[in-house]
């Protein structure tokens, strides 16, 4: 067991700790995430998700528009701007002070709008800003909290390089990387996410969290993104609509490993599985 290591982030000239792990919950503007149940597609039902979610305690609320799913196609830059003008100004006014509003995007262009006329105060990156050659001179610029999360080629063809010698090793070399070149660059908090169910077969994404401890020598913030995938529906059989049960147990096993941030679908069992896991590791 991990004994959690608090962490400060500036948001927006603001010093936010991360004083417990925070819940960061999914919304999808979006008709083709692979969790229907993630996806809205009007205002009420945005607004209904939304305030959901912060009734159950969310401490973060992610905002996608462009699904990044195993096999995905990805939509054109105009329509993931398209999406996301009418969502993130209705979910900005929705959330409290201390409640943080995400943009999950690779592109450049989508993340400058976000932060700058929507609001965002987090960058949400699959790729770990290698996808848009614009991406990293933009957060530099930004100054926001950026997620960088390890993934190879896109969401349309990473399933195919899953060819690790060492996939824990592997992946810690090329986040440490990525988060001293973003450092370089002159974005100040960075916060690392290993890309379960990314460019890994359902055993590596084992692996990877069966070491995530290892991951804290990266000495930043650490994400974890497993609600609902591949990794809990194959050894269980089920589908992603029945795949809550095995999801509370790999955030119980990521936050006893010390995991900052946990990325969910459904907040209030991860707000109750945080609440048991720190009272373990309050007491042990």
């Amino acid at each position: 067991m991990q004994k959690f290591i608090p962490y400060s982030l500036n948001v927006g000239g603001r010093l936010v700790e991360i004083s417990r792990p925070w819940v960061m919950g999914v919304v999808n503007v979006t008709p083709d995430s692979f969790f229907p149940d993630s996806r809205v597609n009007d205002l009420e039902q945005l607004e209904r998700r939304v305030r959901q979610m912060l009734d159950d305690g969310a401490d973060v609320i992610d905002v996608g528009a462009c699904s990044t799913r195993p096999g995905a196609e990805t939509v054109t830059e105009d329509e993931e701007l398209r999406r996301l003008q009418w969502a993130l100004p209705v979910v900005r006014r929705l959330l409290p002070e201390h409640v943080l509003l995400s943009v999950d995007t690779f592109r450049a262009r989508v993340a400058a709008s976000a932060v700058e006329q929507w609001g965002a105060q987090i960058v949400n990156d699959i790729s770990g800003a290698t996808l848009d050659p614009d991406m990293e001179r933009t957060l530099a610029r930004l100054q926001v909290p950026v997620v960088a999360m390890h993934m190879r080629g896109t969401p349309a063809t990473m399933q195919q390089l899953t060819d690790y010698d060492n996939v824990t090793a592997q992946v810690l070399e090329w986040l440490a990387r990525r988060v001293d070149h973003m450092h370089q660059l002159g974005v100040a908090d960075v916060i690392a996410d290993p890309g379960f169910g990314f460019a890994k077969t359902v055993e590596q994404n084992y692996e990877l969290l069966a070491h995530l401890d290892v991951f804290h020598a990266l000495q930043v913030p650490l994400l974890v993104g497993v609600s609902r995938k591949s990794m809990v529906m194959a050894p269980l059989g089920c589908d992603a609509a029945h795949a809550l049960g095995g999801t509370t147990v790999l955030h119980t096993a990521a936050l006893l490993a010390g995991a900052h941030m946990v990325r969910v679908h459904d907040v209030r069992a991860a707000v109750e599985a945080r609440t048991l896991c720190m009272m373990i590791m309050e007491n042990g």
